[in-house]
């Protein structure tokens, strides 16, 4: 007897002892959660994010105390008319008062009136870096209020640094809530229409959410190793919710495909097994494959895509764990009912109608009609259009997402745009940084006196008034310059302004001094130098990707063309949903449709992202549609028909599964933060054309144009239709022999 599988077993026993699964499920969950809870979340600091130039200049500041502080502005105005001199001195004392008294503050300025004297600037330092405090502005923002409430006849607010990342945070809470909100019905409702049972709707919600309860607590663990960026949940719910159901409907499809071949002769813990040695595998290599392609992530050296990579891997894990164990138990239970109202129908001679399962349906039979009918034509021209929605991906330009790129309806970026139009020149902060021996120290000064002084004639720097310019350790050795530029972040001028300073200016004055080291860090030479790493890595993320498609594939179907196949199918949606994304967000042509204003580029992150997250989804529908065709061909089916029957049996399920995860992916372009609306828009688009395109039109033209070469160098599948060719030789000459009464031929 042959022996089975580690996924049969664990599914038997789950469909022998199905309360205690589900029980056992239950208590991992609140263990994973409660563990979780009671280690805390660990969240990253600002040396985790640390990369490049403005990374080490960041390090020899923050090493001299004299790094960039983040910055509150809390601003004056009349409520209408010209400002009153006296209203605003009192205001500007009672906000001083209240400022300096507050452990968090580091300093506060001299009030700066803006060019038209309409507006009046009190700044104010936080203790910590540029990126730590948004959890000590509370009560800086509490003190504000507070003066408000004291001078009703002006207008006081606050913004800035900390203030504007406080107000993000909440801003992404509330999206994900709401999208929890568009998600679940939309779910519901495809779940509905696949099973056409209510109950049976319930299964894969339960499991994908009870994952995704389990999969946070874990994360919060994990966190304690891999810092958390506060990323992590929000990928965890977005590929938990897409996964999680994912698997529990290929795992219910092939459940309910084997109850209505079995035509009741089956009980439903033997059902569940039959699932369990075909889906329950596919379910394992699939998630094995996620998990593998996910890792590349950590090849980005990015605390970021660290801890995207550490949300997935762990939710995909979970998923793959409840859907070969809790889940057989949960339909054990209802195969069970199901047989109750069964036998009970029969028993009053009512007739028993079985869906067919395996009979994809007009609208699926007619999506494959032309790759069975014309597979050369089919193949070529979805090729030529999945290469045309590429074209535009030859022009991408990837942007790092500044704080200009917010959604004004947070309440401290309204208070930002009033503030860059009275001050201009504050946009942006370029933090020259100076490591020298103590020695030196009036020399660098000197020297970066003359570095301001070109500065101050070239137009693309600003000199706001009041802002402290040059600062030195107390040890002497570290010496800062502060310059302003009037550019939004992510424009072209603000990068040029940091290349006059990187490339002409400081080779100019300060690194003409001996032994001295100098860095530039600030905003915009962050965003730079991150897009520069991502750049850089990216070919080393890209080619492990292609390695492990191709080695998880030939690993999985013992196939080295359908490895090569697999993942050339992955570039073309790849490419075709950059290229759409391109076409979508680096133009203005969209902005009012999808609520966005536009870079001029993409998010750095999200082509990385999509390559890793697409390639392990595409995993998916490649191992359970192709599992299908290898079993039909296993079991001595011609090649031909293989292809055919393995499609249009998993054609209805993935395309289904396919809407749920593009649902999922859409709800995040209606989101406020712009790299999650592009991230949501280019998985959403990637995902369909995978599911209609790539899945239903090039896979089976392909398979069916290389036939049997499909499966070289493996022989099993000759093997299989040269036994099914001796048998149904061996079945024909028996039909031909005369009866004997001496028995029946037996087939092995």
């Amino acid at each position: 007897m042959k022996k089975r599988s580690v996924t049969v077993r664990v599914a038997r026993w789950s469909a022998l002892h199905p309360w205690r699964a589900v029980i056992g499920w239950l208590v991992f969950v609140v263990l994973c959660l409660g563990g979780g809870i009671a280690a805390g979340m660990n969240s990253a600091t600002s040396e985790d994010f640390r990369v490049g130039e403005a990374g080490r200049a960041e390090a020899l500041a923050t090493e001299g105390g004299v790094q960039l502080r983040s910055t509150e502005h809390v601003l004056i105005r009349a409520a209408s008319g010209p400002l009153d001199k006296g209203a605003a001195d009192a205001a500007v004392k009672d906000i001083t008062a209240r400022m300096k008294a507050l452990p968090e503050v580091a300093s506060v300025a001299d009030p700066v009136r803006s060019a038209d004297g309409r507006v009046l600037r009190v700044q104010v330092e936080l203790n910590g870096s540029e990126q730590d405090d948004q959890d000590t502005v509370p009560p800086l923002q509490a003190q504000t209020e507070a003066a408000a409430k004291a001078h009703p006849d002006l207008v006081i607010e606050e913004t800035g640094d900390a203030s504007v990342s406080k107000g993000v945070d909440g801003q992404r809470d509330k999206d994900l809530q709401f999208s929890e909100a568009i998600t679940l019905p939309i779910t519901l409702i495809t779940l509905a229409v696949v099973f056409g049972s209510v109950v049976m709707v319930g299964v894969p919600l339960l499991l994908a959410v009870t994952s995704i309860m389990a999969t946070m607590g874990l994360a919060m663990l994990a966190s304690h190793l891999l810092p958390d960026t506060g990323v992590g949940m929000s990928m965890i719910l977005l590929i938990g919710m897409a996964v999680g159901v994912d698997y529990t409907l290929f795992y219910l499809k092939r459940e309910r495909e084997e109850r209505a071949r079995a035509g009741g002769r089956l009980t439903s813990e033997a059902l569940v097994e039959a699932a369990a040695a075909t889906a329950g595998r596919a379910i394992v290599v699939s998630g094995l494959a996620v998990i593998v392609s996910t890792t590349a992530l950590f090849l980005a050296g990015d605390v970021i895509f660290d801890s995207l990579a550490t949300g997935t891997i762990l939710v995909v894990a979970v998923a793959v764990v409840s859907s070969v164990t809790v889940l057989p138990a949960l339909l054990v239970k209802l195969g069970r009912r199901t047989e109750r109202r069964t036998a009970k129908r029969r028993a009053r001679g009512k007739t028993v109608r079985t869906r067919d399962e395996t009979n994809p349906g007009r609208v699926w039979s007619a999506l494959l009609t032309p790759a069975r009918k014309h597979p050369a034509l089919t193949l070529c021209l979805s090729v030529l259009v999945m290469l045309g929605l590429a074209l535009p991906a030859l022009n991408l330009n990837l942007k790092n997402p500044a704080r200009d790129s917010f959604s004004r309806e947070i309440e401290a970026m309204k208070g930002y745009d009033r503030l860059l139009e009275a001050f201009p020149e504050l946009r942006v902060r370029h933090l020259v940084v100076v490591r020298a021996e103590a020695s030196q120290a009036a020399d660098v000064r000197a020297a970066l006196g003359e570095l301001d002084r070109k500065a101050q004639a070239d137009p693309l720097f600003s000199h706001p008034s009041g802002a402290p310019l040059l600062r030195s350790s107390e040890d002497r050795r570290t010496t800062t310059l502060e310059l302003n530029a009037p550019h939004p972040t992510y424009s072209e001028k603000a990068e040029d302004s940091l290349d006059h300073l990187r490339q002409d200016y400081l080779p100019a004055t300060v690194d003409k001094l001996p032994g001295v080291e100098t860095a530039v860090t600030g905003e915009v030479p962050r965003g730079t130098d991150y897009v520069d790493h991502q750049n850089e890595k990216l070919p080393l993320v890209l080619g492990f990707l292609l390695l492990m498609t191709f080695v998880m594939t030939v690993f999985a179907f013992r196939s080295v063309v359908l490895g090569l196949l697999g993942a050339v199918l992955n570039l073309l949606s790849v490419g075709s949903a950059l290229g759409l994304l391109v076409l979508v967000f680096q133009g203005d042509w969209a902005e009012e449709l999808l609520s966005f204003v536009s870079l001029g580029g993409i998010s750095s992150r999200v082509p990385l992202f999509l390559f890793v997250i697409l390639f392990g989804l595409s995993m998916d529908y490649q191992v359970f549609v192709v599992s299908r065709i290898r079993e039909a061909a296993l079991n001595g089916v011609p090649t031909r028909q293989a292809v055919l029957d393995g499609i249009a049996s998993s054609a209805k399920v993935v395309t289904s599964a396919a809407i749920v995860m593009v649902t999922v992916f859409a709800s995040f372009v209606m989101l406020h933060i712009l790299e999650m609306k592009q991230m949501g828009f280019v998985l959403a688009v990637a995902v369909l054309l995978d599911a209609f395109v790539i899945r239903v039109m090039i896979l089976p033209a392909a398979l069916l144009l290389l036939g049997r070469a499909t499966w070289w160098p493996s022989r099993a599948i000759r093997r299989a239709e040269a036994l099914a060719a001796q048998r149904y030789g061996a079945q024909t000459a028996a039909d031909q022999r005369p009866f004997t009464g001496q028995g029946v031929a037996r087939h092995g």
